[in-house]
């Protein structure tokens, strides 16, 4: 098609917008000196039918508006602006960019030589490379206008979430109950059977690992592997169409939505795990594909002293730069996409912690946390940090302000430790057991700050939790070399698989007291994806590259049911029990106070030499459900049921005195790891060695 009529156009919206009549074009550069739009006929296309400059420029954004342009049109830009890596610009018109605001792909890149702004075998700073990147470029697509939403959030309370972490291929893709057709799809995860499965567990929200539109790195190519994960963006606006039923990326926002739909109506909340922390490009010897070309230096954090260099706190080669309106706006403006139209319920940031960096580390008054608090939409979805980053300053956990739950790195060391064994560790369990008080407390945050987790996808599964001591990635291609060598894990007398009965049963166990512990812990419980299947990656604690039966959720094993209707019971006892779902902190620790009593096997009140005597691991806490100081829904004090945890991380079996119940009750048994045995009098229970139990006032 050949345009020869562009109009001013407007410079708001950034990106694509069509109407009846035709699309308006707007792009920001603070440094470009001239941006031509260019037009493909089609995505197969080689080179653009027809370049036009944009004919106008309002501030830093140039604009304008081609008539008779259909949604469907495939197009890329070519920036105009100086070559000067010593000053952190990186103009090369000869690199034809994606759309940092594309809402939809055209055509995914080619990897190429020619797709690198910098001649080859240059250094950083060296001469630009002329070859035309057109026929191997990342090409945006004019996406359809998008109808009104049909569904309204759920805006499920903090205090009754329960979160999934699951992949959109990896939990669909092996389940027969599904339709073949729809296994590994975002219509696979809308389908009854998975939907059954998450509402069947209790669960409340899932949380999806990356689905912005990602690249796989040519050394995965190499290796013969993907990058499944998907910590590789390429758009911060587009849906990764590897997901869709056709694989096309004209159908990934219909199908995104429709899977969106279907999970608000089971009631189910759907949470992003959102890398805006580096992109695609990596440091100063990769790709051109986008935001390099468009803006360098607005768009990326460059070394202060050697511009030509990137400021690497990700590990990736790149840092977005926070510090920069530029990039704060395309964050802000993705969020709110996703929000507004995609209809999410919240965000998971990936390396959050790169995100709030200033310019002396991370600052708790950071540009990018004090807009997003002050966004009248952002705010009101639910925000989770991954405090840390790939620096030792970048650990940030509980410092992330009032607003924000974080993923508790503590919290999963610190229940690890405990059951493994470890010596002095019943008092770091106290506390994450009891929504980490100490760290979320004194800035005035609730327990709903702490994200609760044993597993996530980085690292081991459950299953490969009690059954590795080691890690083992071999198939990852990189000799065992990556993944963390830090697992606090513990293989129960063998490594990997084994036909030994003794030591299978206390993996099984292990499995429950970590499952139980999680849900009776304060704050929000969050499961990794398959856990309650006994899902294992043969040892590997790194399976970014791994898409396949490895790292997929295994629906054949019949022995999982056992497993899954523990969960089942786990979710249920927190759902109808106000003391495990509290809204403030408990106050046992202090005098007079009677919401909870932490207490020694023998009944006594715990003391401070209790606490710190490094040989124990047996201890009771008293949940008093008549305690509670906060009111329902309904206005009225909140009430429940009066609850016993026994914790014995010892290998030797445990008899605990059981505390008075309250008036007219007695206590029974609600759910234990590990079938526990009675007194004859029914003031004592023993468990075994390694076990967990819930009493119940009744």
């Amino acid at each position: 098609m050949l345009v020869v009529d562009v109009l001013p156009g407007q410079p708001f919206p950034l990106g694509a917008t069509p109407d009846n009549d035709g699309v308006n074009f707007a792009i920001t550069s603070t440094a470009a000196t001239k941006i031509e739009l260019c037009l493909f006929d089609s995505p197969d296309a080689p080179v653009e039918r027809v370049c036009v400059p944009l004919p106008s420029r309002t501030d830093h954004t140039w604009h304008g508006y081609l008539p008779g342009v259909r949604p469907g049109q495939v197009y890329g830009y070519r920036v105009y602006g100086p070559w000067e890596p010593s000053q952190g610009h990186r103009f090369n018109p000869a690199k034809m960019l994606l759309d940092p605001y594309a809402r939809a792909i055209g055509r995914l890149p080619t990897w190429h030589q020619a797709l690198h702004a910098h001649a080859e075998g240059t250094e950083a700073d060296g001469a630009a490379d002329e070859a035309d990147s057109a026929p191997y470029a990342a090409l945006a697509a004019v996406a359809e206008p998008l109808p009104p939403r049909e569904d309204e959030p759920l805006r499920t309370p903090w205090r009754d979430t329960v979160i999934y972490e699951l992949h959109v291929k990896g939990f669909t893709a092996l389940n027969d109950k599904i339709a073949p057709d729809l296994r590994g799809t975002y219509a696979g995860l809308a389908s009854a059977p998975a939907i059954d499965h998450l509402r069947r567990i209790g669960v409340t929200a899932v949380e999806l690992l990356p689905v912005y539109q990602h690249l796989d790195e040519p050394g995965l190519a190499g290796r013969g592997l993907t990058n499944y994960w998907g910590y590789n963006t390429l758009s911060f606006f587009a849906a990764d169409h590897r997901f869709t039923t056709t694989k096309s990326p004209r159908d990934a926002v219909r199908e995104f939505r429709a899977m969106v739909k279907a999970l608000h109506d089971a009631g189910l909340e759907v949470i992003l795990d959102v890398v805006y922390n580096h992109t695609v490009e990596g440091d100063h010897l990769g790709a051109t594909l986008s935001w390099r070309g468009v803006d360098n230096r607005g768009y990326y954090r460059l070394m202060p002293d050697r511009p030509a260099y990137y400021e690497n706190f990700t590990g990736t080669g790149n840092t977005v730069d926070t510090r920069s309106p530029l990039a704060v706006r395309m964050i802000m403006d993705s969020l709110r996409y996703w929000i507004e139209e995609m209809h999410v319920d919240g965000f998971r940031f990936d390396l959050a912690s790169a995100l709030a960096r200033g310019d002396a580390g991370f600052d708790r008054s950071s540009a990018f946390l004090e807009v997003v608090a002050q966004d009248p939409v952002i705010s009101r979805v639910k925000l989770i940090a991954e405090p840390w980053d790939a620096t030792a300053e970048g650990y940030q956990v509980g410092n992330f302000p009032p607003g924000w739950s974080e993923w508790n790195g503590r919290y999963r060391d610190g229940v690890r430790r405990f059951w493994k064994g470890d010596a002095g560790t019943m008092g770091e369990f106290a506390s994450r057991l009891a929504g980490s008080h100490d760290m979320y407390g004194p800035s005035g945050r609730q327990p709903y700050a702490t994200i609760n987790f044993v597993t996530a996808h980085d690292g081991f599964t459950l299953a490969d939790l009690v059954s590795y001591n080691d890690k083992h990635n071999e198939a990852n291609g990189e000799e065992n070399r990556d993944g963390d060598n830090n697992n606090l894990s513990w293989n129960c007398g063998a490594e990997g698989p084994t036909d030994n009965a003794e030591v299978s049963a206390l993996r099984r166990r292990q499995i429950r007291n970590f499952l139980l512990t999680l849900f009776v812990s304060e704050g929000v419980p969050m499961i990794s994806g398959g856990d309650e299947r006994g899902r294992s990656q043969q040892g590997n604690n790194n399976a970014y590259c791994q898409d396949s039966e490895l790292s997929w959720t295994h629906w054949d094993n019949g022995d999982a049911e056992d497993l899954v209707a523990f969960v089942e019971a786990l979710s249920r006892l927190r759902a109808t029990q106000p003391v495990l779902r509290r809204r403030t902190f408990l106050k046992g620790h202090r005098p007079g106070q009677t919401d909870a009593v932490w207490l020694t096997p023998e009944g006594e009140a715990m003391t401070e030499e209790n606490w710190n005597d490094p040989e124990r691991r047996a201890f009771a806490l008293r949940l008093n459900g008549d305690a509670i100081p906060e009111l329902n829904e309904s206005g009225a004090p909140e009430r429940g049921s009066t609850l016993l945890l026994l914790f014995n991380a010892g290998a030797d079996p445990v008899t605990f005195t059981l505390p008075a119940p309250p008036a007219d009750t007695s206590w029974q048994v609600a759910i234990e790891s590990e079938a526990s045995a009675p007194a004859d009098d029914g003031n004592a229970r023993t468990l075994t060695g390694r076990a967990s139990a819930v009493l119940l006032a009744h």
